[in-house]
């Protein structure tokens, strides 16, 4: 038997998920341990058996699935996707993610640079020098924090909605909070840079959902010190 985790539309599951095998009974038990501190709702395919999509709770363990050991290949396909479904985002106002009188968007909702798909849609990049620091725009529960310069620094952090904002193209090894953490709206989380995919050092911000096997961002209010940004509550 073989277990994979490829790649799924939230992005790659093995950063949010791990699947083993592990032998027991004559068989082989599928488990899946979320990667995150928050909830991660996950998929198995591959097997006529396998059982419907379920929800974990943050660090949970689980078995999901038995298999009688015989003699067959199998391929396990993990799907993930962060969050909990059954959350429903409440309107709120947040705050502008770096403390400045001057506050500059180079993208925002819809920008066809970038945010075309249904993850980045309703995103916004602010342009800033590295190392500006980074404050959370509401308060929350750290869920992620990758930290790598080639494929992009980032904090995830889940809200008492079940809404998440994603920081993203944060300067390496620059994260000041911890998986689990509760952060305070804006407390210093990290600093700006130019990791990942990045045409220039910029904070990308976004807010995101996870509508069912799916992760799609929602629209926002943003407020600076200057007043509210005006952003559209729908685009085309």
């Amino acid at each position: 038997m073989a277990a994979t985790t490829p790649a799924s539309p939230a992005a790659s599951s093995d950063a949010f998920a791990s699947l083993k095998l592990q032998p027991r009974a004559g068989g082989r038990s599928a488990i899946v341990s979320n990667l995150l501190a928050g909830p991660l709702q996950v998929r198995l395919q591959g097997d006529s058996r396998t059982p419907p999509a379920t929800v974990l709770n943050a660090d949970e363990q689980r078995e999901l699935l038995w298999l009688a050991d015989e003699g067959k290949p199998l391929r396990l396909v993990l799907d993930a996707f962060p969050g909990d479904p059954a959350a429903r985002p409440q309107d709120h106002l947040y705050l502008v993610p770096v403390q400045s009188a001057s506050v500059q968007v180079s993208q925002a909702f819809a920008g066809h640079y970038s945010h075309t798909d249904a993850q980045n849609l309703y995103a916004v990049d602010f342009p800033l020098a590295e190392g500006t620091p980074v404050r959370a725009a509401r308060g929350g529960r750290v869920m992620q924090v990758v930290d790598s310069r080639e494929q992009g620094s980032l904090l995830r952090i889940l809200h008492g909605d079940g809404s998440m904002a994603l920081y993203a193209h944060l300067q390496a090894a620059s994260a000041q909070v911890r998986p689990g953490q509760t952060v305070e709206a804006g407390q210093t989380i990290a600093l700006s840079g130019n990791t990942g995919h990045s045409s220039g050092p910029h904070l990308h911000f976004v807010l995101q959902a996870n509508t069912g096997l799916a992760l799609r961002s929602i629209p926002f209010r943003m407020v600076s010190e200057r007043g509210e940004l005006k952003f559209p509550r729908q685009v085309p």
